[in-house]
């Protein structure tokens, strides 16, 4: 009995320890803890489970570094918000197709 408990509180140790790392990272909160329920429950993690973990985090982290040097790569241009301060500015058409979006920067929300 007590290696089972042993064992449930190394388990448990590996999750914290992973989701310290998810953290770490910057991987959401909720993102972390669908991974982590891909993990074994009764045994800790092997290399494999530390890959395949880590091969999701991966696409995670460079979707969010894509999205964020496409927001450094707009910052000097317009961004959609309406301000109509620029004067290369798509939103100083006529059509102000991104205006009936609403208010906001929606540009920054594409690829």
């Amino acid at each position: 009995m007590q290696r089972t408990v042993q064992a449930a509180l190394d388990v448990a140790q590996h999750l914290k320890r992973a989701e310290r790392l998810a953290q770490r990272l910057g991987i959401p909160l909720a993102e972390t803890g669908e991974a982590l329920k891909n993990l074994p429950q009764n045994r800790a993690p092997t290399a494999a489970d530390w890959k395949t973990l880590s091969a999701q985090w991966s696409r995670s982290l460079d979707e969010r570094i894509n999205q964020l040097i496409a927001l450094r790569d707009r910052l000097n241009g317009c961004i959609g918000c309406g301000c109509l301060s620029m004067e290369h500015c798509p939103l100083r058409n006529q059509g102000d197709v991104l205006g009936k979006r609403g208010p906001g920067a929606h540009l920054l929300d594409e690829p």
